[in-house]
């Protein structure tokens, strides 16, 4: 075994099981919450962790006959300033709605297409130090043009962009894009493209996905 091996445990499987011995919600917004838990660590002492609750997400890497991308340039807040990105959405419009069905909605509503071919493109999580967000990256082709659909707040303000895969894959490496599911989105495709990599069915299983927030509002 190498130092490196050894520094990082080897092959060894962690065992210990970190039970929830307590929870409670300390804040309950719009989008998201935050729970404190109780966490039972190896030793047997008890240890929190804060956890931000997100209903999740989708994300559309729609590609037209010629091989472009559509992108969106939209005004963020947190960052204060527009960011090139790829449509996407949250999935919060209830248990009725499906991560396929909230894809073709943010698709129609961001960017006025709709598509006849979709399959799972990438899952990602987040960011799980600290919080359950997930989000599911679909990759949409044999689009159509939809009618112009009604935008508001910072949707109205929105750009639509069309890029060629390796024009994008260039803007990605040169800090251009830096909207973190359009970079992995962005990176997944161009690998597809190079071949050996399977693209998954849409009914693919998504072991992240998350539920808590969305189960906490429909017992509401």
């Amino acid at each position: 075994m190498s130092e490196a091996d050894s520094a990082h445990g080897g092959d060894t499987v962690g065992t210990h099981e970190f039970t929830v011995a307590g929870s409670r919600t300390v804040y309950d917004g719009a989008i998201l919450s935050l729970r404190v838990d109780d966490v039972r660590m190896p030793g047997g002492q008890a240890a929190e962790r804060e956890v931000v609750e997100h209903f999740g997400a989708v994300a559309v890497m729609a590609r037209d006959d010629t091989g472009r991308i559509a992108m969106i340039r939209q005004y963020r807040h947190p960052i204060g300033r527009r960011l090139l990105e790829i449509p996407a959405g949250l999935l919060d419009a209830g248990p009725g709605e499906s991560a396929l069905d909230a894809a073709r909605r943010e698709l129609a509503e961001e960017v006025d297409l709709a598509a006849d071919r979709w399959r799972v493109l990438v899952d990602l999580d987040l960011s799980p130090g600290f919080t359950d967000e997930a989000l599911r990256l679909y990759l949409a082709e044999g689009l159509r043009t939809l009618d112009a659909a009604e935008r508001h707040d910072e949707e109205a303000d929105l750009s639509v962009e069309w890029l060629d895969l390796d024009d994008a894959v260039t803007r990605v490496l040169g800090g251009e894009i830096v909207n973190a599911t359009a970079v992995a989105g962005i990176l997944a495709l161009a690998a597809v493209d190079r071949g050996g990599v399977e693209v998954r069915d849409i009914d693919a299983p998504w072991t992240d996905e998350p539920t808590a927030l969305r189960d906490r509002r429909s017992r509401r």
